[in-house]
């Protein structure tokens, strides 16, 4: 299944998540190794939060992430919280659905 990681930016977000922002990496640079993270980035105009893609059997691989993230830790990020996200179409969809055969016209 995949999840999505949502954040929601604290009080000056972009100045203070500088002093934190490498430890963040290596910490999402390890759940990629793990292959749990798939994708993850700030939103843009504003900056006012991010989204992480995840991949595992239930949400806590999501959750485990976020309690130990330095920006959580640190309240760089204000609020965060874990959707169960049905992946339909697309090569990595989780649970892919075809569209159903065409009538023929004869």
């Amino acid at each position: 299944m995949h999840y999505l990681l949502f954040y929601e930016a604290g009080d000056d977000y972009l100045t203070r998540r500088a002093q934190f922002r490498d430890a963040h990496l290596a910490h999402a640079g390890k759940a990629c190794e793990r292959g749990e993270l798939i994708l993850g980035g700030a939103y843009a105009k504003p900056a006012d939060g991010a989204v992480l893609l995840f991949q595992g059997d239930a949400p806590d691989v999501a959750e485990r992430f976020a309690r130990a993230d330095p920006y959580v830790m640190h309240q760089v990020i204000k609020r965060w919280y874990v959707r169960e996200w049905t992946t339909v179409v697309g090569r990595d969809a989780a649970m892919p659905i075809r569209p159903a055969a065409a009538p023929s016209d004869s």
